[in-house]
């Protein structure tokens, strides 16, 4: 069969479709996304504003019919941080629900945590033993460590990329103050949370996704996204310190240049970098394995794993008119 997970992130809206059936690996079939920072689109009072709505319902409004034209059966609609903290999320919601015909569900912190860690798991299979998962979006962080399927701790922090690139950044580049409190913000929030994941054992591996943590591996030395999703990619704490004290010191533009960089993603990397090397530093970890599957993998396999077994409860539902 063929499904459809709609994915509104706080960068970035994605559209997967992938041929898929119960005890089989999802396949790629189609990729479609658009930039809305939707994390950026905020007023004062943390609003969505008028205009990023309408570009999320424009959006939709597309992929659903290029769902349809490309034969999916159904699409998985969910949304992250940036719907499920906005004081109008309920809102903009509505709008989607009204004039996409989508029915976007919003993942808490927490379940966006166990999604991602169960992509992970599949991935790298149980002989990766306990796993410790890092995942740095535009408006979060999540953390979860296990040695099952489901994670003895997930976690989600407001450490995202975007977030912190509006909070702190005063300049481009901004000031060494500015990068002062950016660090001792994340490494204090960091540290909060640091002994519900070390209590349970350090981990056989260490393990970031998606799309910060790639940059900064391929900024690393890491083999760039053309080789393929097969071809073993790692971070290493040392090279990621180095990385954060040259970001500091060059403008958006020019970190735009660094190999795996977007010019639209070239502002956030610096305040990702710092949440990636105080996670790994206060994780005590030293390198990070980079998986290419991530929140939407996951969601597609625990749809799989409920298509397979009925009696198991969704995760999130079927969006709007595919349901």
């Amino acid at each position: 069969m063929r499904l459809g997970v709609l994915d509104v992130g706080s960068n970035t809206v994605h559209l997967l479709l992938v041929d898929a059936h119960p005890g089989a690996r999802p396949l790629p079939a189609h990729k479609h996304k658009a930039a809305l920072r939707l994390s950026e689109l905020l007023d004062e009072d943390g609003r969505i504003s008028r205009s990023g709505a309408d570009r999320l319902v424009e959006f939709c409004t597309e992929a659903v019919e290029l769902a349809e034209d490309k034969g999916a059966e159904s699409i998985l609609a969910f949304a992250t941080s940036a719907l499920r903290e906005a004081p109008n999320g309920e809102q903009v919601l509505g709008r989607v629900r009204d004039e996409a015909g989508v029915d976007l569900q919003v993942l808490g912190g927490e379940e966006e945590a166990r999604l991602t860690f169960l992509a992970v798991r599949r991935w790298y299979g149980w002989s990766a033993r306990r796993v410790l998962m890092l995942d740095i979006g535009g408006g979060s962080l999540e953390i979860a460590t296990g040695i099952d399927e489901d994670p003895d701790v997930a976690l989600s922090l407001p450490l995202g990329a975007g977030r912190l690139t509006r909070d702190f950044a005063d300049g481009d580049p901004p000031s060494p103050d500015a990068v002062r409190a950016l660090r001792r913000h994340v490494r204090a929030r960091i540290a909060d949370v640091a002994g519900l994941v070390l209590r349970h054992g350090p981990p056989d591996l260490a393990v970031g996704t998606s799309k910060t943590f790639r940059s900064l591996a391929r900024i690393a030395g890491a083999a760039a996204s053309a080789d393929g999703i097969y071809v073993p990619r790692t971070l290493a704490l040392d090279d990621l310190t180095q990385m954060v004290s040259s970001l500091a010191d060059i403008p958006a533009k020019e970190r735009a240049e660094l190999p795996g960089v977007s010019a639209r993603r070239s502002a956030q990397l610096l305040a990702g970098a710092v949440v990636a090397e105080g996670a790994m530093d206060l994780m005590e970890t030293q390198t990070l394995a980079i998986c290419p599957w991530a929140l939407r993998e996951g969601v597609i396999l625990r749809q799989l794993d409920v298509l397979a077994e009925p009696s198991l409860p969704a995760s999130i539902g079927t969006g709007g008119r595919h349901g």
